[in-house]
């Protein structure tokens, strides 16, 4: 004989409600445990805001999509360093399908990466990879903008490592010598019109006062030809690298 599943609820319900708190929480952390393989609330809620399916590769080439962007539009050099990261995984062709709608995926979107980067923080070597596969998605124009730069930094924290060691992982930044490190910083000062003594205000005024006068949007609502709106543009990234550079070596934001 079935019991009427009315009748069912209500004994279930006085059945909960008579398990003192600590141990009915107890026996949903076992539960929970069980079905999702998580070990805490706060895994629980990673678990559930993370993307259905995503495997390391997607989220990473979703990161290189999204920093490729991160400057504005992706170039060629762009796409060529995604298909090195392809090769250096040496992926297959349904692989590289994935990877590629991975990329695009994250060059459009514009949700937060937090949840799913949180992760990571457990997984040292994994997210030592990634990282290292962004610096070079950086570096993939020769430089590094600040957009971009901020980014790996952000991404870097979610991780749960701090700014030096993020850093530490660009390798070109390495293999750089002190010489050529020091001629480029020189450099980017005098293209600010500032020297090694000025302090952080006067430094982000100067940047802030040439990103103003040379910016290519403002120039092309003010008639510039195609020509010089290009050369504006050039201008603008070479304007955010030498701050970059100079916040980096100064250590302010």
């Amino acid at each position: 004989m079935f019991w009427p599943m009315t009748y069912l609820g209500v004994l279930a319900g006085a059945f909960l409600a008579s398990i003192p708190g600590a141990i009915l929480g107890a026996l949903l952390g076992q539960a929970l445990d069980r079905h999702f393989r998580i070990d805490s609330w706060q895994g629980l809620r990673e678990r559930l805001g993370a993307r259905p399916g995503l495997s390391d590769e997607q989220l990473l080439f979703f990161l290189l999509g999204r920093l490729a962007k991160s400057g504005g539009c992706v170039r060629a050099s762009h796409i060529q360093a995604a298909r090195r990261e392809m090769q250096r995984l040496k992926l297959d062709a349904g692989g590289q399908r994935q990877a590629i709608e991975s990329f695009q995926q994250g060059r459009d979107s514009s949700e937060g990466l937090r949840s799913l980067l949180r992760p990571l923080a457990r997984r040292r070597a994994e997210a030592q990879a990634v990282l290292q596969a962004c610096w070079r998605m950086a570096r993939a124009e020769g430089s590094i903008g600040v957009r971009e730069h901020e980014l790996i930094l952000l991404w870097g924290r979610w991780m749960g490592w701090d700014s030096e060691s993020v850093a530490a992982l660009d390798r070109q930044r390495r293999k750089e010598s002190p010489s050529i490190r020091t001629g480029v910083y020189e450099q980017a000062l005098h293209l600010l019109g500032v020297d090694g003594s000025s302090d952080a205000q006067t430094i982000k005024r100067a940047y802030r006062r040439l990103l103003s006068r040379h910016h290519p949007d403002k120039l092309a609502g003010a008639g510039a030809t195609p020509e010089q709106v290009r050369d504006a543009t050039e201008k603008t990234r070479e304007l955010h690298n030498a701050y970059a550079l100079i916040r980096e070596r100064k250590g302010f934001r």
